[in-house]
């Protein structure tokens, strides 16, 4: 056979396929990478295996500017979902070869309800897994605070729904006050779920000073909702230990975010007149109790009213009654105590001679102890005399009439006196 240059194959294999397969076919696929260049959009469309893990399939494919700028604005408003890169698609194409450039698909048409039902299907598996982790309706069963004051708002700074928001809040007809605190985060394209989860985890740090968090996003294309319908962020605001409403601008179709957090509304102003009809709904109940209050305390008040003159009409009757009975009460009182007192004396004089006879003979008793005691006392100070000491055999020395006792208070020609027994000796001291 003679040999053919590559050219000359890659033609033969155009023939080929060209000829073999004419038709278009619908191909489901996922996009793993979305240039556009010059109006034309270059996509590679890939094959995962059933773990997800490896490609089994990959082809590159082309959808060329008149059938792209008809094919993208009709896919992204019917999904709500930006054509890029990560989502899978049900395609129509037809297939070419290139000598140069080889093998690829040509997009010829699109279809959105696929990609719906497998965002759809996304959004029943991370449900279905927080179902089974039961954190599903944590947040949904958190009390509302009966006044939520205190709010910590998620959004961008530069939305316009942040500012209806503030304005609803401040310019209530109820003249309630909010406290708000806006912690900045990206509300569309990639950086949503990040920069939620990390507002959540400041607000978390600072939980005590917070009654509710709102996470609102204004307006926008539909198309960027895709970071709300994660599981990060989603079990994050499921287990959040405070209420969640979510108001992102999106009134079809509910994202994942707003089926687990406490409460969804449509709207960043409908997200404020829930907090404001809260408050109010608070303030009606408090002026219900507040006038049920005042009719009860008038119906008390006019009932013990009447009350008081029935009894007043039946005070000096019972006044008097008391009186008496107490009358008779003490004249009786006054009986039982003349009689105690008569019979107590009567006792005494039967026990007076008795008592006289014990009385003396105690006395008596006393009487010879304190002889005993004086006569030992008076022995006791015989026997301390100093005319005693001085029979003994002992001498007192004395100087100018006063005792010496220390040798050392003496000193050379002092006159000193020594008394004996009997009589006295005069001395100088040399």
């Amino acid at each position: 056979m003679e040999p053919i240059t590559l050219y000359e194959l890659n033609e033969l294999v155009k023939e080929t396929l060209e000829l073999g397969m004419p038709d278009t076919y619908w191909v489901q696929a996922e996009l793993s990478e979305v240039r556009v260049n010059n109006g034309h959009c270059y996509v590679e469309f890939v094959q995962k295996d059933r773990r997800g893990s490896g490609l089994v399939a990959k082809a590159r494919g082309n959808i060329w500017r008149n059938v792209f700028a008809i094919l993208k604005p009709t896919f992204e408003q019917s999904t709500g979902q930006l054509f890029t890169a990560g989502i899978k698609v049900l395609v129509e194409v037809s297939i070419s070869f290139h000598e140069l450039y080889g093998y690829s698909l040509n997009v010829i048409d699109i279809d959105p309800s696929y990609t719906l039902g497998d965002m759809a299907r996304k959004r029943q598996e991370i449900l279905r897994q927080l179902q089974e982790e039961g954190v599903l309706e944590l947040n949904k069963e958190l009390d509302m605070p009966m006044l939520p004051r205190r709010i910590a708002v998620i959004s961008s700074p530069t939305a316009a729904g942040y500012g209806d928001f503030s304005n609803q809040l401040m310019n209530n007809q109820g003249g309630f006050y909010f406290y708000t605190e806006l912690f900045p985060a990206i509300m569309q394209g990639d950086g949503v779920e990040q920069s939620i989860l990390q507002a959540l985890d400041i607000i978390y740090s600072r939980e005590d000073e917070f009654d509710v968090v709102v996470i609102i996003r204004g307006g926008g294309a539909t198309s960027d909702l895709t970071g709300f319908d994660t599981y990060p962020l989603a079990a994050a605001v499921a287990q959040f230990p405070l209420p969640v409403i979510t108001g992102i601008g999106h009134e079809r179709d509910d994202t994942v975010l707003d089926m687990v957090s406490h409460t969804r509304v449509k709207t960043p102003t409908a997200a404020a007149e829930f907090l404001i009809d809260r408050m109010q709904e608070v303030a009606g109940n408090l002026a219900d109790l507040t006038q049920r209050l005042y009719q009860g305390s008038a119906a008390l008040l006019a009932e013990n009213k009447e009350r008081l003159l029935r009894l007043q009409t039946r005070i000096p009757t019972r006044a008097m009654q008391r009186i008496n009975d107490y009358l008779l009460y003490l004249m009786n009182v006054r009986h039982n105590i003349s009689q105690a007192v008569m019979l107590q004396i009567e006792r005494q004089k039967q026990q007076f001679p008795l008592i006289r006879q014990q009385l003396i003979q105690l006395s008596m008793s006393i009487i010879d102890k304190s002889r005993f005691q004086l006569a030992l006392y008076q022995q006791k100070i015989a026997d301390a005399s100093p005319d005693k000491l001085l029979a003994r055999g002992y001498s007192i020395t004395l100087k100018d009439g006063k005792v010496i006792k220390d040798v050392s208070l003496l000193k050379s020609g002092d006159e000193i006196v020594t008394r004996l027994k009997n009589g006295e000796v005069t001395s100088i001291v040399k």
